[in-house]
């Protein structure tokens, strides 16, 4: 945890002292009354935090000094098929680190139909892990999460991509290189689909290269879902500039 994040109204307040993010300042940052620590309101300002008292019961009250508008967000926009859940954790907190814009998690030919039943989503786990990349990163925007049941529904809902590079990860039937793709592309908004553990059907391959995305491969290994996740943000942020 690089900043600690609160809603605006928890910025207003005093931590209560079994607050993980209470636990985090004493325990973790050995902070005293007086002292400083990197806050920002989620969605919003970054700033520095001072400690003006710590009761005996372990409060924690403190006054906030925004000093930016935090770090964008990169516009880069993930399709991802549904991976476990276990997986989908680490692969959220990974590229919230890495300020992705938007996830939209999908279901898939091949997806195991209990993935989609998890309640990760529901029941708050999903968000949170994006709140600890975000936290990770010492940013203050977390990524959007959205939910769709299927590619053919949300490619169909995809009329605001139009602007948008679009690739979908593949390596069985990809044209090129996704290297090759974006040095040749340039692209300055990028839509980027990553198949279920299982990868696409020639069906969903068929219906992505309909929709206008490019299949494009990261070499002939097979990687995990949140593997590929993590390694394709990466590369297209760097082509993007963003990494420099």
């Amino acid at each position: 945890m690089n900043i600690c994040l609160f809603n605006s109204e928890e910025i207003k307040n005093s931590l209560k002292k079994n607050d993980e993010r209470a636990k985090h300042i004493i325990k973790v940052l050995h902070k005293k009354e007086g002292d400083t620590f990197d806050a920002g309101i989620i969605g919003g300002a970054a700033g520095i935090a001072t400690i003006t008292k710590i009761s005996e019961d372990g409060e924690i009250s403190f006054s906030f000094e925004p000093k930016s508008t935090g770090k964008k967000l990169y516009p880069l926009t993930l399709i991802i098929g549904f991976p476990r859940p276990i997986q989908l954790r680490r692969l959220l907190r990974d590229v919230a680190g890495l300020g992705v814009q938007k996830v939209i998690l999908c279901g898939t030919d091949l997806t195991e139909k209990s993935y989609l039943e998890s309640n990760v989503v529901s029941d708050g786990s999903a968000y949170q892990m994006l709140l600890d990349g975000t936290a990770q990163a010492a940013s203050t925007h977390v990524p959007v999460l959205e939910v769709a049941k299927s590619l053919d529904e949300l490619i169909s809902n995809g009329t605001e991509w139009e602007l948008s590079s679009k690739i979908a990860l593949d390596n069985r039937r990809a044209s090129g290189s996704l290297h090759d793709f974006l040095m040749h592309e340039g692209a300055h908004s990028v839509i980027a689909a990553i198949g279920s553990e299982r990868g696409w059907t020639e069906r969903e391959r068929d219906l992505l290269e309909k929709a206008g995305f490019s299949l494009c491969s990261m070499g002939t290994r097979v990687l995990r879902t949140e593997t590929a996740a993590t390694v394709a943000s990466s590369i297209i942020l760097d082509a993007m500039g963003f990494l420099n």
